[in-house]
């Protein structure tokens, strides 16, 4: 059998169900008429992790362009390295190169954060991982909440500031000027949403279950056919208002019930690929450290941002479950980053 360049999506889905089943290496690659060192390189790639990137020699830039890149730094204040390049029409430089390059020129600083897992939690992510091993994630609805301000993350209004030049003037606001609440799930390549909350209202398990009847269940669920609500599964994290007996029972009342609703490990943003589309959204409305003036603005610019990712962004999120549950595993539960 011939050796193919890259395996599909689908491919690599019934890899890890394969192994799941107790298959060899070999039995996979015949099964699935690959060869067998394509099959034995995922298995390991996704039990590894990702490799370590090769150092390769910088690409060296002329006295002219690191002078081009020194006025744009001082005009593009808060702007990432890249959009400093591309402003210079500077190309092909890899971004350990251009870091370095602005590093003899500039600061930049950003947090790390991580959610915090005793023993406790790591088992239960692996269980977790354990048990869904064989699920076909193309019929999980991926669903989260996220909240925006009007000024984005504290941090995010930090950039690359050429020495010697001040750093712009930010609005500064009592109370932080408040935020809005947003609602959207993902599905093998579609995005449902967003949606946004009432400003004012608290989510507890009764607004929370009357929100989902507005919008998700209204809007979205009802359209579908009955074949996809009979297959769809229902994923949601350990939220108090989501967790409750109360949202429990509601969404049974709906339908969605046992092994339609997913449970979920405490602690694992990690696992919940939408976090990785609510990243792209505010990379998006908060570039350059963009700040709004009102709610309705800052709403409006996510709507924007959510139409401009496609199908198959959110479909290389909703197919990364797979790998992460073998890094799940492989990592005997712990973080394994988004």
């Amino acid at each position: 059998m011939g050796q193919k360049k890259d395996l599909t999506g689908s491919e690599k889905s019934k890899i890890v169900r394969y192994l799941a089943e107790g298959c060899s290496s070999l039995k996979i690659a015949k099964l699935l008429k690959r060869d067998h060192r394509t099959i034995k390189r995922f298995i390991q790639n996704s039990q590894r992790g990702r490799k370590k990137r090769v150092e390769k020699p910088r690409r060296k830039i002329t006295a002219h362009e690191l002078r081009k890149v020194k006025r744009a730094a001082a005009k593009m204040p808060l702007a990432t390295s890249l959009a400093i390049f591309q402003s210079c029409n500077i190309t092909g430089v890899p971004k350990s190169t251009r870091c370095a390059i602005l590093r003899d020129m500039a600061k930049v600083r950003k947090a790390e954060r991580r959610p915090p897992l005793n023993k406790t939690h790591k088992l239960k992510r692996q269980d977790w991982a354990k048990k869904y091993l064989k699920t076909d994630f193309s019929k999980v609805l991926w669903t989260d909440g996220m909240r925006v301000s009007l000024d984005g993350p504290d941090g995010w209004a930090r950039g690359w500031i050429g020495k010697g030049q001040r750093a712009p003037v930010r609005l500064r606001r009592q109370q932080g000027g408040g935020g809005v609440l947003v609602w959207a799930g993902i599905i093998k390549d579609e995005l449902v949403g967003p949606f946004r909350v009432e400003d004012g209202v608290k989510l507890n398990s009764q607004s929370y279950c009357q929100f989902l009847e507005d919008t998700f269940f209204k809007q979205w669920y009802r359209k579908k056919s009955a074949s996809f609500k009979k297959n769809m599964i229902f994923m949601q994290d350990n939220a108090p208002s989501h967790a409750s007996k109360y949202s429990t029972a509601w969404l049974a009342r709906k339908g969605i019930k046992e092994e339609k609703l997913m449970t979920w490990p405490p602690c694992s943003p990690d696992l919940n690929p939408i976090e990785n589309l609510w990243s792209i959204i505010k990379c998006e409305i908060y570039k350059e450290g963009k700040q709004y003036t009102s709610l309705n603005s800052v709403w409006e610019a996510v709507v924007a941002a959510a139409r401009n990712v496609d199908g198959e962004q959110i479909k290389t999120l909703t197919e990364s479950m797979d790998g992460r549950l073998l890094s799940v595993l492989a990592k005997k539960g712990g973080y394994i980053g988004r």
